[in-house]
This record gives C-alpha cells, sequence and structure tokens, in this order.
C-alpha cells in the first residue's frame, strides 16, 4: 500500500521568533539569541525552548514539542479528516446520499 500525502507543514506556516534567555548561564546565555517561541497560527498552538546553548537543538527541541503538544495533534487530526473528505469521489458521494435511508420525501397537497 503507497502512502499520500494530504497535506504538510512546513517553516512557511510557522512564525518562529528568537531571543535571549534569563536566568543562570552567565553572558552566553543573557547575550545571545539562542532561546526559540514558535507559533503554529492554525492551531493557536505556541512551544518554547530555551534549554540548550545552541540554536539548533533548542530548535530541534522545540520542533518536538509542537509535534507532541496536545492542540496540535487535535488541529492534525481534523485536518487530515477534511482532506480526506475533500478526496472522496463525487460518485461515492452522490450514491451515499441517495440512499433510501438518507432521502427524506414529502408530499405537497395544494389547499
Amino acid at each position: 500500500m503507497s502512502r499520500e500525502i494530504l497535506f504538510s507543514v512546513t517553516k512557511k506556516d510557522l512564525e518562529i521568533t528568537w531571543y535571549s534567555g534569563t536566568g543562570k548561564g552567565g553572558q552566553h546565555r543573557n547575550k545571545h539569541m539562542n532561546c526559540c517561541r514558535i507559533k503554529h497560527p492554525d492551531s493557536g498552538v505556541i512551544v518554547t525552548c530555551c534549554d540548550n546553548r545552541q540554536r539548533e537543538k533548542n530548535l530541534r527541541e522545540a520542533f518536538r514539542r509542537l509535534t507532541v503538544h496536545h492542540d496540535f495533534l487535535c488541529w492534525h487530526r481534523i485536518k487530515t479528516a477534511e482532506m480526506m473528505m475533500q478526496q472522496q469521489n463525487i460518485d461515492d458521494i452522490i450514491d451515499e446520499q441517495m440512499k433510501e435511508e438518507n432521502l427524506l420525501i414529502e408530499t405537497y397537497t395544494p389547499e
């Protein structure tokens, strides 16, 4: 069975901002913009990471946190279901709607 990509989330879909951390760590932590904040506007999820001294590690960890966030997973399930419904064949939709249990027949009697 071959897999088909329904949709993808890329860096263009995210708002990534960098900021300097606070607290212990001295000059390197407080002077450099190593902390990462990622916002996914469609789902409304905001995740941050300032655990490491390196930007790449913080970015990687923030992406990981985004992918396991409950609200992001819910958004992903809804988006996947919408895409699967759009790919349904039009003939299948018509056949489903024309089944006897889905039809409502009303009679009109003029007065």
